[in-house]
C-alpha cells in the first residue's frame, strides 16, 4: 500500500458534487518547499495535489476555503499528459481518507469546533479530524 500525507494550503474553495448518489468534496492543496540550488540561489518549488474526499456528510466543506491549512492523508494517483507547450507533464491526485484542519487564514471568530470528529492532537491544540473509510467507488468514478 502507498500512502500520501500532505500538509499545505487550499488553493481554492472546495467544490461539493453528488456522483451516483455519493458525495465528493474536491479541493486542491499546495505544498511549497524552499531550497538552495547548486549555485546557492534560493529556490521555491510548489507541488499541487488535487484531492477527492468521499463522505456521507459534507458539513466539513464549509471550512475548506481558499488559504486554509490542512493535513490530508490518502491514496495517491498520478497521471501523465502533454501540456499546452507540448512538454510531458504529470498530475498528482489523492483519494483522501483522513482530513485535519490545521488553521491558516482563520479569524478570531473561526468556529472549527463545530465539526464532529476525533481529535488527535488534543495536547497541542484541539483540531477536529474527519475520517472516512475506503469505499466501493472505483478509480473510473473519480471526478477529476
Amino acid at each position: 500500500m502507498i500512502k500520501l500525507q500532505v500538509i499545505g494550503n487550499l488553493g481554492n474553495d472546495c467544490i461539493v458534487k453528488d456522483i451516483n448518489g455519493k458525495n465528493v468534496i474536491n479541493f486542491n492543496v499546495a505544498h511549497s518547499e524552499r531550497y538552495k540550488d547548486a549555485q546557492g540561489n534560493q529556490k521555491e518549488r510548489t507541488t499541487w495535489v488535487a484531492c477527492a474526499y468521499w463522505v456521507d456528510k459534507t458539513t466539513v466543506s464549509q471550512y475548506l476555503t481558499k488559504g486554509k491549512t490542512v493535513y490530508v492523508e490518502g491514496y495517491p494517483e498520478a497521471d501523465s499528459y502533454t501540456n499546452k507547450e507540448g512538454q510531458p507533464a504529470a498530475t498528482l491526485r489523492m483519494r483522501v481518507q483522513n482530513l485535519q484542519l490545521l488553521g491558516g487564514n482563520s479569524g478570531a471568530n473561526d468556529n472549527q469546533g463545530a465539526i464532529q470528529g476525533n481529535v488527535t492532537n488534543a495536547g497541542i491544540s484541539a483540531r477536529p479530524v474527519v475520517n472516512t473509510a475506503p469505499n466501493e467507488v472505483g478509480s473510473d468514478d473519480l471526478p477529476f
